[in-house]
């Protein structure tokens, strides 16, 4: 049974006239259906608009259906009652893609991570303190860290405590929705190296939005392209993307910026 599966999955938004009356619905998934394993990552891909995150809105319980299932750990997200919903929960987290609002500005990093903890585990003030300053460092932050506020850190480092509330409980599926796309290429390189580490280390499960195929490419295991809220290729096989003769990946290929010479004939052939 796979971790996740998503099947057949559309989704619609209402728009409004000149009288502000709903009188269309906007079709932003359409028959969407993916998977994923236990400890593996999918990479996510699509233009800006394609319906990625509303498709991770749907994943994660923001968003219902009109039609389709989300089945999580063999659970139907929409239907189940809200004490198994909730234990689900846990085992499902979220690292958005920017840093600064995904987090309460009043609130210091020792209680950001501890939120929750205090939600789901009964801990002691002692046991709670341990847990977040072994995982501060673990995310290559300081035990030192714990009493500072967001605007005291970079957009990279406060990136790292977000992955690190994600983590706190253990769970099984963190949905990664262009989590480094604001990030310069340093501190991209190194979180992306830090989301592997913990990938191994936890037996993390990934779904990874992006729209930066490079970035995709160096995480994940296996990949799908998104295009006007359809699914339109999956790859079993990373390189296979590189092969692919639809418009909306050829487009994607043609974009991409190439730092160094030794990467073109990767991007080039797909070897």
């Amino acid at each position: 049974m796979s971790l996740l599966q998503v099947k057949d999955v559309t989704h619609t938004y209402g728009s409004y006239n000149l009288f502000r009356m709903k009188d269309q619905r906007k079709k932003v998934l359409s028959d969407v259906s993916i998977s994923i394993e236990q400890e593996m990552c999918l990479g996510l891909l699509g233009a800006s608009g394609a319906g990625k995150s509303t498709l991770g809105k749907v994943i994660l319980g923001l968003e219902k259906p009109q039609k389709g299932q989300v089945l999580f750990q063999g659970h139907d997200f929409y239907s189940i009652d809200k004490k198994t919903r909730k234990r689900l929960r846990r085992d499902l987290q979220v690292v958005f893609q920017d840093s600064y609002s995904s987090v309460n500005p009043r609130m210091n990093v020792e209680q950001i991570i501890g939120e929750p903890l205090q939600n789901y585990e009964r801990m002691s003030l002692a046991e709670q303190k341990r847990t977040i300053g072994e995982l501060l460092e673990r995310v290559g932050l300081s035990t030192g860290d714990v009493q500072k506020y967001p605007h005291q850190f970079s957009g990279g480092q406060l990136q790292r405590v977000n992955i690190a509330r994600a983590i706190v409980l253990k769970p099984k599926l963190i949905v990664l929705d262009e989590a480094v796309s604001s990030l310069d290429m340093v501190n991209k390189t190194n979180i992306l190296e830090l989301l592997s580490e913990l990938k191994s280390a936890y037996g993390l499960s990934y779904l990874f939005i992006t729209h930066d195929i490079k970035a995709a490419y160096s995480i994940a295991d296996t990949l799908a392209v998104m295009d006007n809220g359809v699914i339109v290729e999956q790859f079993e096989r990373k390189k296979q993307l590189f092969a692919s003769a639809h418009p909306a990946v050829k487009t994607m290929i043609s974009s991409m910026l190439v730092e160094h010479p030794r990467y073109r004939s990767l991007f080039r052939t797909g070897n």
